[in-house]
């Protein structure tokens, strides 16, 4: 099952609390003070790695402590440090503060690692509040509770090429030829519940596909939980725009064109600027490509390149791939020359 957003519960591990202890043994009755140091609480640390694709885990247990620190002892004994928690999520993985909205971190590379909350720091045995007016400390610190945080967990997803359509414009067909993904494929809307990621191989390169759920007219409201998918589109360097093309009338592909762009424009305006291909979809149902006469004449002077395309009869499927790998690897090295412009 695909869950991408939960909100959980942490909490780090308490400090050892310090000893009050007094040295004792045969040959000393009244010895100074010796009381250990308490042990640090655990800390509470994300992973992200890439061959998760799911907070699935997080939706059967919501809270996760973790373990504090042992006491001190005698003879100046520190208590054990309290173990960390570990919680391993997908890259992709934004952390907000489910109280402020504020979000902490974005785990967007394999292994990357978030200290979400840290261990109470152990207290101080009374061997260190010893001095030569106050030889004989009968107190110590207690240890400092952990951090304790309710968290919000949204899995944005990390593919290079984007799906979007309208139910039933081909999307899952399409990634199903493609890679080896295998998604539910039916002739009715919505037969896609959640977006499927996919692996394209394009000569010696390879790019990630995500077939996105079909988006409806009021998506950026929540209507057909367009919100619950649309977020997964924010990532993405290239975005593919599905047409079925079944009913070729330039008038009702228009239409079909406007309410996706509409939405995600509705939903955020950068999604319109990102670098789009337009796909006219199931052209194997038409009986001429004059057909697409008028369809053609639709995008001209718009600046966007249309293909038109057959994932049942594999037409144009392997020129698609070229295209994609090649207009995935400008945008990405785009984006690599911003991040430096901007560390320099």
């Amino acid at each position: 099952m695909f869950i991408d957003e939960v909100v959980i519960s942490i909490k780090a591990g308490h400090g050892g609390a310090g000893a009050v202890s007094f040295r004792r043994d045969r040959s000393t009755q009244k010895g100074g003070p010796d009381g250990g140091d308490g042990g640090k609480g655990g800390n509470v640390i994300f992973t992200a790695q890439r061959n998760e694709s799911t907070l699935l885990k997080f939706r059967y247990e919501k809270n996760f402590d973790a373990e504090r620190g042992g006491s001190g002892s005698g003879n100046n004994k520190h208590g054990k440090n309290g173990e960390d928690v570990s919680l391993v999520v997908p890259c992709g993985t934004v952390i907000k503060n489910e109280k402020t909205g504020e979000t902490l971190c974005d785990l967007t590379d394999d292994m990357q690692e978030y200290t979400a909350a840290k261990g109470g720091r152990g207290g101080k045995g009374n061997d260190h509040f010893k001095s030569a007016t106050y030889q004989a400390p009968k107190f110590a610190q207690p240890g400092e509770d952990g951090g304790q945080l309710k968290l919000r967990l949204i899995l944005k997803l990390l593919a290079d090429v984007g799906l979007v359509g309208l139910p039933n414009a081909g999307k899952s067909t399409l990634i199903s030829r493609m890679t080896a993904a295998k998604p539910a494929i039916a002739d009715y809307p919505f037969t896609t519940l959640s977006p499927k990621l996919g692996v394209v191989q394009s000569g010696e390169n390879s790019f990630v596909m995500a077939d996105m759920p079909g988006l409806i007219e009021g998506a950026h409201h929540g209507k057909g939980l367009g919100t619950q998918f649309l977020k997964h589109i924010e990532r993405t360097a290239v975005i593919c725009h599905l047409v079925d093309v079944t009913d070729p009338s330039a008038e009702k592909i228009k239409h079909d064109f406007d309410t996706i762009s509409t939405e995600l424009g509705e939903y955020d305006p950068t999604l319109i600027e990102r670098r789009k291909l337009v796909l006219l979809t199931k052209t194997d149902t038409l009986s001429s490509r004059d057909e697409l006469k008028d369809v053609e004449k639709l995008f001209a002077g718009s600046g966007l390149e249309v293909l038109p395309i057959s994932a049942v009869a594999g037409e144009n499927i392997d020129l698609l791939s070229r295209k994609l790998n090649g207009l995935v690897k400008e945008v990405r090295n785009a984006q690599g020359s911003d991040s430096r412009s901007a560390e320099e």
